[in-house]
């Protein structure tokens, strides 16, 4: 039994280029591209594109929305904690007595209303 013999570079090298050669022809022989297939998987590419952009540009919309309410709850907040606080100032400072004069128009006009039940 004779046993195994590697090839040397000289049939090494003829077997790359006999490869090579049946790959070019084998390339040489395909079918050219339908242009109709082409132009099918070039508008489907397009409209997957803009389809994909769509979804982009809303899911961008949505996020600025989400910021947007985000801030407004923030203003909000902001809005109350102030007014809690102009409350609470207000809560300490001493109750501002009426003067002589709204003292007497408050009269004047407990005075005319109890007259005007009395008429009736």
């Amino acid at each position: 039994m004779a046993g195994y013999k590697a090839p040397d570079f000289n049939q090494r090298a003829a077997a790359a280029r006999d490869a090579k050669a049946r790959a070019l022809e084998a390339l040489k022989n395909k079918a050219a591209p339908d242009p109709a297939e082409v132009a099918a998987r070039l508008a489907a590419r397009e409209a997957k594109e803009a389809a994909e952009a769509e979804k982009r540009e809303q899911r961008k919309a949505a996020i600025a929305a989400e910021k947007a309410a985000k801030e407004e709850a923030r203003a909000q907040a902001a809005a109350e904690e102030a007014a809690a606080a102009e409350a609470a100032a207000a809560a300490k400072r001493p109750p501002v007595m009426p003067t002589a004069a709204e003292m007497k128009a408050a009269r004047d006009a407990r005075y005319a209303a109890r007259k005007a039940r009395q008429k009736k």
